[in-house]
């Protein structure tokens, strides 16, 4: 079995091969944090815009209850 594994596994002599791939994944680390704060920006603009449409609702409603009552 290890010489099953030992075959799948690349592990090159030259370790100036890993230097590419350190660089993509550099790059992709970034894009993903990127992204990240980009959906934690839009979900915050979200939050916002429906806790002020829920505000005005409330204050509709408060308004018709005060004309009701009247």
């Amino acid at each position: 079995m290890n010489d099953w594994i030992l075959n799948f596994l690349y592990f090159p002599e030259d370790k100036s091969a890993y230097i590419p791939a350190a660089f993509q994944f550099l790059i992709f680390a970034i894009l993903c944090v990127l992204a990240f704060r980009w959906i934690i920006k839009l979900s915050k603009k979200q939050e916002q815009k429906t806790k002020d449409l829920e505000e005005r609702i409330l204050r509709e409603r408060q308004t018709d209850k005060q004309k009701d009552s009247q």
